[in-house]
């Protein structure tokens, strides 16, 4: 049974980021089917943080496995650079439901939203900490980040926060680095090869494509359950699809058909290699090169549950993290169990 819980408005910071949304549209990835989710024609849009990033493929993989339409229902799939601002465009109201990190869940918590995760995507961040060749000789761990500029995809965003623990967890202080939005994918590659930053925060293909270019070297790998355990101490639940409390409690026969078609995406990556899923994903996601985009995703394989459940002792996991270096969340008193809900992966029948 999943607990109730009223809040307070969203602090007005958050609502002044929606501006930036407005051309998402442009980045939609939709799918042609006729809804019937709770017998009103419920059309979905979901916004995720990168959708040709690895951590977040089964929101595209979903639609190109034919799910979403044999379920009947209606998605469509928009893309933002970096998962705060799916987070920001799923507090406004303009989408239903946000493809991200689960942590952001507990971040709004606090600021009077309440957000849950529906399916759970990951076991692990995904994330890996690649410090540029340059500056591979002075920055060898965490414990060097001190005057240091880090990239994460967005200010606010999981990479963010998870920098920040790794600086403070090494006896590093939030206010002795820079933090230096570099976004994903060709945009962080070239801040890293430029020096713009001397390292940073980011997922696969991105990590495939340094690496295979000499560009940088990995610090910290967490694209697995055991470099979370390492890093963070214990399993750290990362990609999900959250949702408003009040919309999922409104729309729960979309939200069950939407863990259903999720579910059985995660079996069936379970099941299947690299390379075959690969072969599913739209061809620009390789940029020209197929082998590494391949390799790029069996490498962050491990980081996926193969049902959608959230993984035991996760969500503290996650809130130790936060409480950190979050002295909004280091004060607050969290409610996990409204953080997530395990109500429709029990019912799934994917």
């Amino acid at each position: 049974m999943r607990k109730t819980a009223r809040y307070t408005a969203l602090a007005a910071s958050g609502l002044l980021a929606l501006s930036s949304l407005t051309a998402c549209a442009n980045d939609a990835a939709s799918t042609a089917a006729t809804s019937k989710g709770d017998g009103k024609g419920v059309k979905v849009k979901i916004m995720v943080g990168g959708l040709d990033k690895v951590i977040y493929l089964p929101a595209m993989l979903t639609q190109r496995l034919g799910y979403f339409d044999a379920e009947g229902l209606d998605v469509e799939l928009l893309s933002e650079p970096a998962g705060v601002q799916a987070e920001t465009a799923l507090v406004s109201g303009q989408v239903q439901g946000a493809v991200g990190f689960y942590d952001h869940t507990l971040d709004l918590q606090v600021k009077g939203k309440s957000v849950e995760s529906v399916v759970q995507f990951s076991q692990a961040p995904g994330e890996v900490e690649i410090v540029s060749t340059k500056a591979a000789g002075k920055v060898k761990s965490p414990k060097d980040f001190k005057g240091k500029k880090l990239g994460v995809t967005g200010l606010g965003s999981s990479t963010d926060f998870l920098t920040k623990y790794l600086a403070v967890k090494n006896g590093v202080n939030v206010s002795e680095f820079t933090p230096v939005a570099v976004g994903a994918g060709p945009t962080f590659v070239a801040a890293l090869q430029q020096g713009s930053i001397d390292a940073g925060m980011t997922t696969d293909p991105t990590v495939a494509t340094i690496l295979d270019k000499k560009a940088g070297k990995v610090l910290v790998d967490m694209r697995t359950p055991a470099g979370s355990q390492a890093a963070l101490g214990g399993p750290y639940p990362s990609s999900s699809l959250y949702m408003q409390t009040d919309w999922v409690n409104s729309h729960k026969s979309t939200v069950q058909k939407m863990v259903n078609v999720f579910v059985k995406t995660l079996k069936w990556m379970s099941t299947h290699s690299a390379t075959e899923i690969a072969d599913k994903m739209p061809a620009d996601y390789s940029q020209g090169n197929k082998f590494l985009y391949a390799t790029a995703i069996k490498s962050t394989l491990p980081m996926f549950t193969k049902d959608g459940v959230m993984p035991a002792n996760g969500p503290e996991t996650v809130e130790k993290v936060l409480k950190a270096f979050n002295p909004t969340i280091k004060d607050a008193n969290v409610d996990l169990d409204t953080t997530y809900t395990t109500e429709f992966v029990k019912n799934a029948t994917g």
